[in-house]
């Protein structure tokens, strides 16, 4: 990535790519673009310098973004916003994703990861970041939040991380063969992300969405769920976690999305999985004595199933890959 500093701002605190980038600010960033020269998580980085993108689509779009409206859009942007005071938290207990999925997407597309130009939106921490590392891609990570960039930049120093999000992407266009949203599309406005993905792909690149959700055919799990829906009894969660259709991806019906179901599990520490639960939106925006009762709680339950402490969280990840046309 070729960047250029704007005026009065901080040099860039990640390594540099060739993807070129939008001096365009993201819509509704939580806080400022660049860390402050002092901040203790930003290291020091070489001067470089950013093209403006082709495009002013992106600027207008965060110039008209919509003020705070409704009680459920302020919790909702909330709620996206309490991942940052626990970034640390949602890196060390959140799960993976299995490398069957990342070899759904090499079948699906048609093209090895190796060497492929991938940006990874709302990266977070950079659990997918790593695994498209990993396989080979020349990979760039937009994330809008300053304390999940902190710690993704902790955990890999090594590839580059810009802040930005989907309705607004701080890229040129036609600067990526693959366009990755890792538990975060659901964040985005498809009205705003579609026409953005589709001005930053290339002819024929890829726009794959995915989400990590519990397998609720397993009964704790579907046990442990419902105790969930009761304690926030006035949000729909299971609905929010089971919209995976092209409906839902995209309102308007650009994209033709093909979906695939990975099933894996993982065996962790009572702890870990407690943490884990803790880590997700609703419970981080929950009243702290409130989420404390049902963490006590859910782990009597939970000790009564895997009395020796081990759980067997098992997960289906769903897949939404959509391709550009050729030309």
């Amino acid at each position: 990535m070729t960047t250029r500093p704007t005026p009065n701002a901080p040099a860039p605190d990640a390594p540099t790519s060739d993807v070129p980038t939008s001096d365009a600010p993201p819509p509704d960033a939580p806080v400022p673009d660049a860390p402050t020269p002092d901040a203790p998580d930003a290291p020091a980085a070489p001067t470089a310098s950013i093209p403006p993108a082709a495009t002013a689509t992106a600027a207008a779009r965060a110039q008209g973004s919509p003020a705070q409206g409704s009680p459920a859009q302020a919790a909702h942007r909330a709620r996206a916003h309490s991942f940052n005071a626990a970034a640390a938290q949602y890196a060390a207990n959140r799960p993976s994703y299995p490398p069957a999925l990342f070899d759904a997407l090499e079948e699906l597309t048609g093209r090895p990861l190796k060497g492929a130009r991938v940006v990874d939106v709302g990266a977070g921490t950079g659990l997918a970041t790593a695994r498209l590392h990993e396989r080979g891609a020349d990979v760039i990570a937009v994330e809008p939040g300053a304390g999940m960039a902190a710690e993704f930049r902790r955990t890999l120093p090594g590839v580059p991380v810009v802040r930005g999000n989907g309705n607004a992407l701080p890229l040129a266009c036609h600067s990526a063969g693959l366009l990755t949203y890792a538990q975060s599309w659901h964040w985005t406005d498809p009205a705003l992300a579609v026409p953005e993905a589709l001005r930053v792909l290339r002819p024929g690149g890829a726009l794959a969405l995915w989400w990590n959700t519990e397998a609720l055919d397993v009964p704790w799990i579907a046990e442990s769920a419902r105790r969930v829906d009761r304690h926030f009894a006035g949000l729909n969660l299971s609905a929010e976690k089971r919209n995976f259709d092209a409906r839902f991806a995209d309102p308007t019906g650009t994209l033709d999305f093909v979906h695939r179901e990975i099933r894996w599990s993982r065996r962790v520490p009572l702890d870990l999985h407690l943490a884990n639960l803790g880590s997700h939106s609703v419970f981080l925006t929950d009243a702290e004595e409130r989420a404390a009762a049902f963490f006590a709680e859910e782990r009597r339950h939970l000790l009564a199933v895997f009395p020796d402490g081990l759980v067997e969280e098992t997960y289906d990840v769903h897949l939404l890959l959509g391709t550009t046309p050729t030309a």
